[in-house]
């Protein structure tokens, strides 16, 4: 597999009439026959106006993020009134979307940044742009199957190349954290996860990242207290500590699936033992695996099925 090398989002990849201002007499040129191959959005604003000084920097933000996959043209309607009668500019800020020489969306007012991203995707999948992954969908995908095939450290140098490119990256975040985790590199990993933006403190692969390195951190050592654990459970099969801890270890030693069922048990035995405590563990064991894993949706059938029986 050969491993993408991404560039800077400063670099030279960007077109570089990606956002520009046009008038009356070039629209057909930059907008009419340019959304014959890519979109066109195009920005109807004056200088006066308060909501398009919100807008303009938000748009052309999210547009350059798109880097080529559609085009921005910026139209001052102070300078260019007659094409705003043409086009029955009511308002501004007022934004079209042109595609294939035609308008085919379009909204009125300063949007937030969300959803503006939500305008483009729909725009570029909608004109079949995206005939193939961005460089960074690319080297994100490649990550994840280098991880998913056990080559944790050449994931986290494409997942090291993506956060250089897109410093706030969510899932190269995530994903880098995984593969130091994955690698015994456990402060590495929590200091990866202290850079996820606080609008992304709740996403699912953050917070499933965290509960494995929290995970990793209790149950670490405890693989050495096997014997111990197995031993003090033979005993007493309701040493609810002994199998909460045997659990623990388990799950350090990728024995998940015994780990979940050793939790299931103190919970059928005494469901309330130390405030819930293997219940809370079980959950937590869910938010690691993540809610799509086969464990996960097994554990919670069990776990429902012994709570409301």
């Amino acid at each position: 597999m050969t491993e993408m090398i991404l560039g800077k989002p400063d670099g030279g990849a960007l077109p570089a009439d990606v956002v520009k201002d046009s008038d009356t007499a070039h629209f057909m040129a930059d907008v009419i026959e340019t959304s014959q191959k890519t979109p066109v959005i195009v920005d109807f604003w004056a200088p006066w106006c308060g909501p398009c000084k919100q807008l303009g920097p938000a748009i052309e933000k999210v547009v350059k993020a798109a880097r080529g996959a559609v085009k921005l043209v910026k139209i001052n309607i102070d300078e260019n009134q007659q094409l705003a009668q043409q086009l029955r500019i009511q308002s501004i800020p007022t934004v079209f979307a042109f595609s294939g020489g035609r308008p085919v969306d379009g909204f009125a007012g300063a949007l937030p940044e969300s959803q503006l991203k939500a305008f483009v995707d729909r725009l570029i999948g909608a004109a079949g742009a995206q005939q193939g992954a961005s460089p960074i969908d690319e080297a994100l995908a490649q990550a994840k199957a280098l991880f998913e095939a056990g080559d944790a450290k050449r994931a986290a140098a494409l997942y090291g190349q993506v956060i250089a490119a897109e410093p706030e990256n969510v899932s190269a975040i995530a994903g880098l954290a995984r593969a130091q985790l994955a690698t015994g590199e456990l402060d590495s990993a929590r200091a990866t996860l202290s850079k996820v933006p606080d609008a992304a403190k709740n996403d699912a692969e953050v917070t499933a990242v965290k509960a494995a390195l929290d995970l990793a951190e209790k149950s670490k050592g405890a693989a050495g207290n096997l014997a111990e654990f197995e031993s003090k459970l033979a005993a007493d099969p309701n040493d609810h500590q002994a199998r909460f801890d045997y659990a623990l270890a388990l799950y350090g030693m990728d024995k998940r699936e015994q780990a979940i069922d050793e939790l299931l048990a103190i919970i059928k035995r005494n469901r309330e033992w130390n405030e819930q405590a293997a219940r809370k563990q079980l959950v937590q064991f869910f938010e690691a695996l993540g809610p799509k894993d086969p464990l996960t949706l097994s554990g919670r059938r069990k776990l429902s099925s012994l709570l409301f029986s």
